[in-house]
């Protein structure tokens, strides 16, 4: 059967709440005061969360909390008093990215519906099936699928579809974005995004070298590599530059005009972003959705029509520079980008503000109720209400006989009326005097009071449950494991991760590197047999590292060069998304396969979930410290599954669908490498990733955890990575060297890098 389409609107606060669900929303967004990934909103706490919970459910509209942020391993034993009182109360659904916030649910809630978050990146099919299995009832799609990527999710997995359909556009693949926290410790992942995307950018073009290293340098040093100065241009092709600087600055999402393509895709929630934004701003967004999915659902496709006023109308709500369809039926665009800072002020339509204010955001809604009273002499006053399904009735005083004035319909209907401080008005009210009979106005308000309380208790009792209490224990290491944790791998092996060709020379001779990873976009698909027999003969392993994001792109470029992957050799593959892994085994490709830092493991449930799918070993987050990482190594140590530690690359701090270079000359298909700089000179390095279409932003300072080497040795890894990106020969070849020197001989030796970074190895996010 299918379901009826939802509209779910964003709440940042209660009043954005009680404003989505006056406009007409069926079911409302919003984070408790922890776990959510909004941390600067007008989260409510314990008490509060209840109430906007009740609030919903008496007028008929759901409500799901984001539960969307990473989890540390001190903080998942939080979790369950934190739920507790929501899931008693009747919480409609969690939305999660943590993998093992998803186990911990699934454990202790195993009736409460969770809703596979954005973040954890569903761009496919494959992906879906696996998070149903797991338990997921719904997934919320990667902003970047098309239609027909959607299309394929409804017609593989039988699985609720939510996407996104107005407000803003991420530049980055959702879940995949470090630029805020390595820039400044502020964490997407954690809900404290500074949305450094939405700052100026300069790209004049100049390419990077991958032989000589030259070109490394970053902040002000780095300045002369962006090439001439612009003095010498004319001023409007300088006024062009400045124009355009805004590269990573996305138009707000806006569907109207493709809401019928949207719905016939399989969508079954139509999501609104904008739990930043303000109360009138949320009501108006959701007034406008629900009067065209209303439309569509009457009419159909052949009469649907979006009045360019409507348009106009959520413009004025919120403009950063115009509207796009966003990635529905391209995969990007420079017309997709803002390019110009949005404006600061703009004359508003104040005659539309007051009209949301009057009848949306102050106003309180109020559902319709069916009343009968009853009154006779001698015998209790009786009121029924009657409100949808539910029926209640209640009793008061005993009417006496009248003196004077006996009652009558008409003052007796007036104080019951008097229903300002419920969530109720009587539709129809029944009265029945039999008699000369008197009742005091108390009595009658009384009455109306006891009624309409015990009238909300048994509506919001349809969504109460109960609970088992939980008493929770940690699980002890088993005698074997804690007798050999501390020697388990006392000498941890050196692993080289390469994406350029110029790397590998330096890799091959380096006898600590064990194994070598090949970027399967910067090594030509024919050449990697020949790359795994060089492997061999140095006795080293061989993976072949996938792509960030695994795409239509991905499938037709490893369909193509199918042969190649089975006939290689590969020792393994390392995978980067869920979606890669379930590929894998879809295609029966049998290859034992590795998961990357993107495929979160930031606490024990996380660690336990992701072993399950049977790794050959588990990437070590970038954003934890020393201290959280040696509670995900334990968790590794106790679930036999060997962890892997990056103690040496730039990070990607963004992989986006959009592309730099085609923004600012059009598509070349040729892999291309940038830099970019921002507003102090300091310059991003940026990968176009040609073969699977999309950028990867790296830091443009490398992690380098060269002299920590005791705190790395007490994480006890089986293995320290070393990822080379944009390094040359030269450099690749001092870098390991210095390393393998200093970690697995433990010989001193100069820091081998000038300029780095410690990552968060030492401070960690918030």
């Amino acid at each position: 059967m299918k379901l009826p389409v939802e509209i779910l609107a964003p709440a940042g606060s209660v009043e954005s709440m009680k404003a989505a669900v006056n406009a007409g929303a069926d079911a409302v967004y919003m984070g408790g005061s922890r776990f959510g990934a909004r941390a600067y909103a007008e989260n409510p706490e314990g008490d509060q969360f209840l109430e906007a919970l009740d609030y919903a459910h008496l007028h008929g509209c759901s409500l799901y909390m984001t539960v969307n942020t990473l989890v540390k391993e001190e903080e998942l034993g939080q979790l369950y008093d934190f739920l507790m009182p929501c899931y008693e109360r009747g919480l409609d659904a969690v939305i999660v990215q943590d993998m093992g916030v998803f186990s911990f649910i699934r454990k202790h809630f195993p009736d409460l519906p969770i809703h596979a978050s954005t973040q954890m990146t569903v761009t496919g099919w494959r992906s879906a099936a696996m998070l149903k299995e797991l338990g997921a009832s719904r997934v919320v799609t990667a902003r970047e699928l098309s239609l027909a990527e959607i299309a394929q999710i409804r017609d593989h997995v039988d699985i609720e579809i939510e996407s996104f359909v107005h407000g803003a556009l991420c530049y980055c693949y959702s879940g995949q974005c470090l630029l805020s926290s390595l820039i400044g410790g502020r964490s997407g992942n954690r809900g404290r995004c500074a949305q450094p995307c939405r700052l100026p950018y300069d790209a004049p073009g100049q390419a990077l070298s991958f032989r000589t290293g030259s070109e490394r340098g970053t902040g002000r040093k780095n300045r002369e590599n962006g090439g001439e100065k612009t003095g010498g241009k004319n001023r409007e092709k300088r006024q062009q530059e400045k124009d355009n600087r805004y590269l990573m600055s996305l138009k707000d999402l806006c569907t109207l005009d493709i809401l019928p393509e949207i719905l016939e895709a399989g969508v079954y929630s139509l999501k609104i972003e904008g739990r930043m934004k303000s109360p009138r701003y949320t009501a108006g967004v959701v007034r406008i959705y629900r009067k065209y999915l209303d439309l569509y659902e009457t009419y159909g496709k052949d009469g649907y029509y979006v009045d360019p006023e409507d348009k106009k109308e959520l413009l004025d709500l919120f403009d950063r520079g115009g509207f796009t369809s966003g990635y529905y039926e391209k995969h990007n665009g420079k017309d997709m980008v803002a390019l110009k800072e949005k404006p600061e002020f703009r004359e508003g339509n104040q005659k539309l503000f007051d009209f949301l204010d009057a009848n949306y955001v102050e106003k309180e809604k109020k559902e319709p109720v069916v009343g009968k009273a009853v009154f006779e002499e001698g015998k209790p006053a009786v009121l029924e209400l009657t409100q949808g399904n539910v029926t209640v009735k209640v009793e008061g005083q005993i009417c006496q006989s009248a003196q004077n004035q006996p009652a009558t319909e008409e003052k007796v209907r007036k104080q019951l009326n008097k229903t300002g401080a419920t969530s109720f008005y009587f539709e129809q009210l029944d009265i029945e005097l039999k008699g000369n009979i008197f009742l005091p106005v108390q009595a009658l308000n009384e009455l109306r009071r006891e009624g309409f309380e015990k009238l909300t208790e048994k509506i919001l009792a349809q969504w109460e449950r109960k609970a088992e209490s939980l008493v929770q224990t940690e699980q002890e290491l088993p005698a074997d494991v804690q007798s050999a944790s501390k020697n388990i791998h006392s000498f941890a092996f050196l692993t080289a991760s390469l994406e350029e060709e110029c790397q590998l020379e330096p890799a091959l001779s380096c006898d600590a590197v064990k194994r070598i990873y090949i970027d399967a976009d910067g090594f030509k698909p024919d050449q990697w047999g020949k790359i795994v027999k060089q492997c061999e003969a140095k006795g080293k392993e061989c993976f072949l590292t996938l792509p960030h994001i695994f795409r239509t792109h991905a499938m037709k470029f490893f369909s193509k060069n199918r042969k190649n992957l089975e006939n290689a050799g590969f020792t393994g593959v390392l995978a980067r998304t869920l979606e890669e892994v379930s590929w894998l085994k879809e295609e029966k490709i049998e290859l034992p396969f590795a998961l990357d830092a993107s495929v979160y493991a930031w606490n024990r449930e996380a660690v336990h979930t992701l072993k399950e799918m049977g790794p050959e070993f588990i990437t070590m987050p970038w954003e934890l410290n020393s201290r959280e990482l040696k509670a995900v190594a334990k968790a590794c140590e106790r679930d036999g599954i060997p962890g892997e530690l990056v103690i040496y690359g730039h990070a990607p701090m963004m992989v986006s669908a959009q592309c730099v270079v085609k923004t600012l000359k059009g598509c070349t298909a040729k892999r291309e490498h940038l830099i970019m700089k921002d507003r102090t000179g300091a310059g991003l390095p940026l990968k176009a990733h040609c073969n699977f279409c999309y950028n990867t932003i790296l830091n443009p300072l490398p992690l380098s955890l060269f002299g920590n080497e005791e705190a790395v040795r007490e994480l006890n890894m089986a293995s320290l990575r070393l990822s080379f990106t944009r390094e040359g020969k030269e450099e690749t070849q001092k870098i390991l060297e210095a390393f393998a020197a200093s970690f697995i001989e433990g010989r001193e030796i100069v820091e081998p890098v000038k300029d780095f970074t410690r990552g968060h190895f030492r401070r960690g996010v918030e």
